[in-house]
């Protein structure tokens, strides 16, 4: 008598240990990278879009627009751990009398990620044109 209640006990006890892991692992999930939208504008040209803030780096993703084919636009992210910058790039290839979308990463190697962003509008990629920053959500 006293071996199947120990068993049964231990039954209970096992079935009652799987169930509260089961519940801490799912209130455990990871919670999503925060997100933010920009828009830099110049002129009828812009560059608009998501930024998604990872741990060690920052996604850009969005549409860039050139109004002339001799006026071609780039888009620019230069990441930033408070004053310090962490890392910079640029999609390519610009967009001459068009639009196009977009899509790029760019390392925020510092704990925590980047605290803010500058993102750019450039000419071929090699004079900003129009640049905001933005902080971290």
């Amino acid at each position: 008598m006293r071996t199947q209640l120990a068993a049964g006990l231990g039954t209970l006890v096992l079935a009652a240990a799987t169930l509260l892991g089961q519940s801490a692992t799912a209130g455990a999930q990871a919670a999503a990278d925060p997100t933010s939208h920009f828009d830099v504008p110049y002129g009828n040209t812009y560059t608009r879009g998501t930024l998604t803030w990872h741990n060690r780096s920052v996604s850009i993703s969005g549409e860039h627009k050139s109004v002339s084919p001799t006026s071609c636009r780039t888009t620019w992210l230069t990441t930033y751990s408070g004053t310090k910058p962490l890392g910079a790039d640029g999609y390519r290839p610009s967009v001459c009398g068009a639009s196009a979308k977009f899509t790029f990463s760019v390392v925020a190697d510092a704990p925590g990620g980047a605290t803010r962003v500058k993102v750019c509008l450039d000419h071929k990629g090699i004079e900003d044109l129009a640049c905001k920053y933005y902080r971290r959500p």
